[in-house]
């Protein structure tokens, strides 16, 4: 078996909560050995996540240890001190008078170790009149414009239905962690890398942010319908709903052949894309008037292979179930002491030089499931071991 690209590599992952977890799953799954450490206290607690053996938690910790160790003693402090010489990444979430109280922050690390690489996340950015502030995905939704964006044009701001800047952020973590080890195979050098909530949410907003960077316009809501192009949106159908992008012209007339409906092309308000954009209200009408007769796979069936994009809208179970979405197998297991075979979603990411992953090496630990094997490797005796539990510090 080909060894996974980021094997060899061993992570401390000190987050809470979705963003930070996010940013190192995506080392676990490919190959890096993770160390979740995490305070005895948190046994038996809960977490936005939800309790351990729940479906979140499981899907944002597998392929991890989990070690217990109290950083508030002396004696926990200095076992962390010892676990740190043998990692290459550190990963965590605290707020910044957490981690300078704790003495687990960047500037204090580098000192003695150099090459690591110290990735931190939070929910508006290291420093600035915000630093402080607790931040949460559905505020920075709502913070970064998002929110705005979201909805139909006459209804009120709407959040996405998932995470979206907590798993963002994660992901831009996860990809500044990646820059900063290939820098590092360069220049031997470790770095602080950092984003936040906010910063990731911004990003996002993409095209639309350049509407606004560019020529000062502040796009609002359109609900379902493209912001810019018509049409394209979501349209009746006779068993629910599908998707229609016949956004260009050489598309629209092909969409209008398709479903026999030439009179369309040929009214001078949508002749051109700016015509079909103003009158979008009065299209979308009689679009839908036409797609409600058909059912849901006899559009995908009829427009798809036109050239024009047409899916259906499904459920999450739906989606699962989907015949492209079992080829690509987006599901796989992992074997849990409790809960036994588990299914969760596996990494977006495909290598030519690696195999579908259809098991994953381990499941989410319970706490402390590790702690025998980790004293092991860092040598340490029964008698250590001792006296650190007589101390708290694990």
């Amino acid at each position: 078996m080909v060894a996974k690209p980021l094997s060899g590599l061993r992570v401390l992952d000190l987050t809470l909560a979705r963003a930070g977890p996010v940013a190192v799953r995506l080392l676990a799954d490919w190959g890096a050995d993770v160390i979740r450490v995490e305070p005895p206290a948190r046994d038996g607690t809960q977490d936005v996540t939800g309790q351990r053996t729940g479906s979140d938690a499981q899907n944002l910790h597998r392929n991890k240890r989990s070690f217990s160790l109290n950083l508030k003693t002396e004696a926990g402090y200095d076992l962390f001190l010892k676990l740190l010489a043998t990692a290459d990444i550190l990963v965590e979430n605290f707020r910044a008078e957490v981690k300078y109280r704790l003495k687990i922050d960047y500037e204090t690390l580098r000192q003695t170790h150099p090459r690591l690489i110290y990735a931190s996340i939070s929910g508006f950015g290291q420093d600035g009149p915000y630093r402080a502030r607790p931040g949460v995905d559905q505020i920075v939704q709502g913070t970064s414009g998002l929110m705005s964006l979201t909805g139909s044009a006459e209804g009120p701001p709407m959040r996405v239905g998932i995470a979206i800047s907590d798993t963002s952020a994660g992901m831009f973590l996860g990809q500044g962690i990646l820059l900063a080890l290939i820098e590092r195979s360069k220049t031997g050098a470790g770095q602080w890398v950092h984003t936040s909530l906010l910063e990731a949410m911004l990003s996002k907003l993409d095209f639309q942010a350049a509407r606004y960077t560019m020529s000062g316009e502040t796009p609002g809501r359109a609900g379902n319908d493209h912001p810019t192009f018509s049409p394209m949106g979501v349209f009746e159908a006779a068993d629910g709903f599908v998707n229609i992008a016949a956004s260009t012209t050489k598309m629209f007339q092909a969409f209008c052949d398709a479903l026999s409906q030439p009179q369309w092309a040929q009214d001078p308000r949508f002749e051109t894309g700016s015509g079909r954009l103003a009158h979008r209200q009065a299209l979308n009408a009689a679009i839908n008037e036409c797609t409600r007769t058909h059912t849901m796979q006899a559009l995908v069936q009829r427009l798809n292979p036109i050239g024009c994009p047409c899916g259906p809208i499904y459920t999450v179970s739906e989606a699962f179930q989907d015949p492209q979405v079992q080829h690509l197998g987006m599901v796989a297991n992992a074997h849990h002491d409790v809960l036994g075979d588990i299914g969760l979603v596996r990494s977006p990411i495909n290598l030519s030089n690696h195999e579908r992953v259809t098991e994953f090496d381990r499941a989410a630990p319970a706490l402390g499931a590790h702690n025998p094997e980790i004293y092991t490797e860092l040598g340490l005796s029964d008698q250590a071991i001792q006296v650190l539990k007589d101390l708290g510090a694990v």
